[in-house]
């Protein structure tokens, strides 16, 4: 009887481990993905985070999301956030619905437009030691941008006691 506790326990432990590894495995990938210049699969999927609308000569709407590490860490309070955290920001122009407006019979509704890029926040505190532990990219029409991840990052030194991260949870 004891033995097959014992191999049972085993078995749970090698399942558990091996989980943990794809798991690793997976935000690994998702990090490379981005840094490599590809967009990660099934990003658009991740969780909501925030919205946002930028006015100015941006004038866009956007969309925070964040991969299961950075969604927990963002619940938790987590800071800084930790390593293979990723928070991807979507951006669309800003655009009146002629339809809802017609609707309301005036303009004052509005809503995504064409879309303008995405930009990721990686986190890997060894790796990008120099950025304040985060990677950062920017994609245009699916494309990798010539947006350097340095640019990013002075941009975010404002915000250096949040970890560099200007979006705050909405719940």
């Amino acid at each position: 009887m004891r033995k097959a506790q014992a191999l049972a326990m085993a078995a749970a432990a090698i399942v558990g481990l091996g989980a943990a590894m794809w798991s690793s495995a997976q935000e690994s990938s998702g990090s490379a993905a981005v840094l490599g210049g590809k967009l990660p699969d099934g990003y658009r999927d991740w969780k909501l985070i925030s919205v946002a609308h930028e006015e100015g000569s941006l004038n866009d709407i956007r969309a925070i999301l964040g991969n299961e590490i950075a969604v927990k860490a963002y619940r938790e309070g987590t800071l800084p956030f930790p390593d293979g955290a990723i928070i991807a920001r979507i951006a669309w122009a800003y655009v009146p619905s002629e339809e809802n407006n017609k609707a309301f019979g005036r303009t004052q509704s509005f809503v995504a437009g064409h879309p303008t890029n995405v930009q990721f926040m990686v986190k890997h505190s060894r790796e990008y030691a120099s950025t304040g532990g985060w990677g950062f990219a920017q994609f245009n029409d699916g494309a990798p941008s010539h947006v350097t991840a340095t640019a990013c990052y002075a941009c975010h030194v404002p915000v250096k006691d949040r970890d560099f991260v200007f979006t705050r949870y909405s719940p």
